[in-house]
């Protein structure tokens, strides 16, 4: 009975696997339009990140995952703040999910080898459960990760202010300035907002409208809060020295209090191992005793 659920699976997804490749799904008009006219990418020479094993095995499906519209536009955006492409993700969620599904029936027919019997009700419940948990965890994972790194980009972000501020004092227009502290840095970070720039010099637009575009596609709206500043300074002509330093300023102080926020979460995650040991020690203790009255009574 497994058997046939598995092979009628495969049939059905292999059937639909013909059918979007023959009839793959349109992308919308303002998607080519904004693919067109979007800025190139600092790591444009860069060579691909294919992955490993996982997302080379399930290259085959990512077609079709992307044929159903993934991933969603929230994933995209950790994934474009990892600078991964939407399909090495969707491979990975394919392997992932089918690793799921085969893994309870390959557990079953070993175990029939040895004679035990589990029937088909269980093997095929924890098929749907891991292969549903296996297609889940590469996407938990990206956006975890993506969480770290933007966490990283407006650390950066607060010393590329402070490099700003700086070249501003002494005499630097304002995108004379930016340049300029964008050149210091390394990083990822840094190096995204060097692309932003070059990109904004190749195209001659100015810098601050790619610096809000960089920061609306990373996810970080202290870049768009830097863009709003900077465009003051270039189309008003205000004096933006001050307003740059005290937004460092808040970005320092509100990561210090993510620090002793993530500090103090961690203090308490580790005092609850504690409280199990001294709850074990006293049950190692009190056992003899209650085991003693039980007894005579």
């Amino acid at each position: 009975m497994t058997a046939a659920l598995m092979l009628g699976a495969g049939f059905g997804l292999g059937l639909a696997a013909i059918a979007f490749g023959l009839a793959p799904a349109r992308p919308p008009l303002a998607a080519v339009l904004a693919a067109l006219t979007r800025p190139p990418q600092p790591a444009a020479g860069q060579p691909a990140d294919e992955g490993g094993w996982a997302a080379r095995a399930g290259r085959p499906f990512a077609a079709v995952l992307a044929g159903l519209g993934l991933p969603g536009d929230r994933v995209r955006s950790d994934l474009a703040v990892l600078g991964r492409p939407p399909g090495r993700l969707l491979a990975e969620q394919a392997t992932a999910a089918i690793t799921g599904l085969l893994l309870p029936t390959a557990t079953t027919a070993i175990l029939a080898l040895g004679g035990v019997s589990l029937g088909w009700q269980l093997p095929a419940a924890a098929s749907v459960i891991l292969g549903a948990a296996g297609f889940m965890l590469p996407d938990l994972s990206v956006r975890a990760e993506a969480a770290r790194r933007r966490d990283d980009f407006r650390h950066a972000l607060s010393a590329f202010l402070d490099l700003v501020v700086i070249s501003l004092a002494g005499g630097a227009g304002i995108e004379q300035a930016l340049t300029s502290a964008s050149a210091v840095g390394t990083g990822p970070a840094f190096s995204r907002l060097r692309g932003a720039l070059e990109a904004a010099r190749v195209t001659r637009q100015p810098p601050w409208s790619h610096l809000a575009a960089l920061g609306q596609a990373l996810g970080v709206a202290e870049m768009g809060e830097l863009a709003a500043s900077i465009t003051l300074a270039g189309t008003e002509g205000a004096k933006v020295k001050t307003s740059l330093a005290a937004k460092a300023a808040t970005l320092r102080a509100h990561q210090l209090a993510a620090a002793e926020t993530q500090a103090q979460a961690a203090t308490e995650r580790m005092s609850l191992p504690l409280v199990l040991l001294f709850a074990g020690f006293l049950l190692l203790i009190g056992f003899p005793a209650i085991v003693h009255v039980l007894t005579g009574l």
